[in-house]
């Protein structure tokens, strides 16, 4: 199942860009697998098995989206989308969960992600989804310019 957030229900392009995917998922199996996935649709994955190790990262500005899982161990998924709004930090956010609570859903579409799967969920829909933030992020980094 999908939800997303109502300003964002578009079709996404299939352009293939150079941009960043950021993956944190703890689990290595589910992390390992969404990884050769993103990278079969031509697209940069760098994956991450916690928050910590992804707020380390050095790559930050070169993010086109993210995709997080909502349990994570110590900082949560929620808390980093939390985290990520505070510092003004515009990157789209996909989350994915095996068993998430309603109120979580609701929370996280409502700090503005793009989408909210439940484990397992189609790959076809994930991979538009993630085009579409790419799109997404791409007209944000124009408007900066």
């Amino acid at each position: 199942m999908v939800m997303t957030h109502s300003r964002f229900r578009a079709t996404a392009s299939k352009t293939v860009t150079s941009r960043l995917i950021s993956l944190v998922e703890d689990d290595e199996a589910v992390r390992n697998s969404l990884a050769n996935l993103l990278n079969s649709a031509g697209l940069t994955v760098e994956s991450f098995a916690s928050a910590e190790e992804f707020l380390s990262s050095a790559r930050a500005d070169m993010r086109s989206c993210l995709i997080l899982d909502v349990k994570l161990p110590r900082m949560s998924g929620i808390e980093l989308q939390q985290l990520l709004l505070s510092k003004a930090d515009p990157v789209p956010i996909i989350f994915i969960t095996a068993n998430a609570a309603n109120n979580l859903r609701i929370q996280a579409l409502r700090n503005g992600a793009l989408a909210f799967f439940y484990k397992p969920f189609n790959a076809e829909t994930l991979l538009t989804f993630v085009h579409l933030a790419v799109a997404r992020s791409e007209i944000t980094l124009a408007d900066c310019q």
